[in-house]
């Protein structure tokens, strides 16, 4: 905003007219027409004073605390995009650095300016390094100042990838720390610095992790989603999911157990007695491929506890204690082969 608009938002907001704020500076009521139509500026003297009359600081009156809408930066945007396309790369950048000038609280905008910036300065090959790559470091430090927490991820996102382009693997490293210990993209970029300083077994480990941690929430998503279709009563979409979520299964080596075991919610919900015997029986003669992942080529520099058998056995008989719960398997009473797996396994365990 121009001080002319400023000058006309806030005494519209104080309900005076130009006429009595021109009586309360001293000046003609013109001459405030004059301010709040971009024709004039008022005298330096008279800042403070209309401040003060609007009931604002002088940082807000020059539009130093200025706020842009997301339409209005994005159009910012759109015009350096334009510009980038019709003129020099330092006559887009010298325009750049006036509308900072003008919006300088506005870190959003600095952010994305900065980043057209250095993705056209990285495609085009610019030279002159210290003249533009200064001013783009120094825009994304400000950027990191932001109350948002958007901007200040997207700010240390891109100071990240300056200092990794640079080799400055250190200086990377410190920006890690604005993001969430729990953001898997913090212990992405801390595998980048791994790999890039020579610590290669510790690369692997990493993002070994993210692809463990990965496929233990991508599998929760699909769980969720299926009984939300369930409850929705969309059977064909609930099938899909779960497909979906075997599919992951065999994708990240999670071994036959985990393939098969998410099924077991949707046989007993459509009471399928032949389907409900079948996944029965190869669940139990499954069990013990619960940790088949340990195995995995993904996961080989990552350490897991031995499979106790102790708890192979104990989830054995939970599962049998479940098949015998006839509330549950109440529709699978009458059929022989049902009483038969239950009575045989039941011997077995004996």
């Amino acid at each position: 905003m121009q001080i002319g608009e400023v000058i006309r938002k806030y005494r519209l907001d104080k309900n005076i007219t130009q006429e009595e704020m021109a009586g309360r500076l001293g000046v003609t009521a013109p001459a405030v027409n004059k301010w709040e139509n971009s024709k004039s500026m008022p005298d330096i003297s008279l800042l403070t004073p209309i401040a003060r009359l609007l009931g604002i600081s002088v940082d807000t009156l020059l539009s130093f605390e200025s706020e842009l809408t997301t339409t209005e930066i994005n159009q910012l945007i759109m015009d350096m995009n334009d510009k980038l396309n019709r003129q020099s790369y330092d006559e887009v950048f010298q325009w750049a650095k006036s509308i900072i000038e003008k919006y300088p609280n506005c870190e959003q905008l600095i952010w994305q300016i900065a980043a057209v910036l250095d993705a056209r300065y990285m495609f085009w090959g610019i030279e002159d390094t210290n003249k533009y790559q200064g001013f783009i470091r120094s825009w994304y430090e400000r950027a990191l100042s932001s109350t948002e927490e958007r901007v200040r991820n997207s700010a240390a996102d891109s100071l990240f990838s300056f200092y990794i382009r640079k080799e400055q693997y250190e200086k990377a490293e410190e920006y890690l720390q604005y993001f969430s210990i729990q953001n898997p993209e913090r212990k992405r970029k801390q595998a980048v610095i791994y790999e890039k300083t020579d610590r290669t077994e510790e690369a692997y480990k990493t993002y070994e992790e993210l692809l463990f941690s990965g496929y233990q929430s991508l599998s929760m998503v699909f769980q969720n989603l299926y009984i939300l279709n369930m409850q929705e009563h969309n059977k064909k979409k609930a099938h899909l999911m779960l497909k979906k979520q075997r599919e992951l299964t065999k994708i990240f080596d999670m071994g036959k157990y985990h393939e098969i075991s998410g099924e077991l919610d949707l046989v007993t919900a459509e009471k399928n007695v032949e389907q409900t015997l079948r996944l029965a029986q190869q669940m139990l003669e499954c069990v013990d491929t619960l940790q088949d992942f340990r195995f995995s080529l993904l996961y080989e520099h990552m350490k897991f506890k031995d499979t106790d058998s102790k708890f192979i056995e104990e989830l054995r008989m939970n599962l049998m204690k479940c098949f015998r719960d006839e509330d549950i398997f109440e529709y699978m009473g009458d059929n022989k082969e049902w009483k038969n797996f239950l009575t045989y396994e039941c011997n077995t365990n004996d």
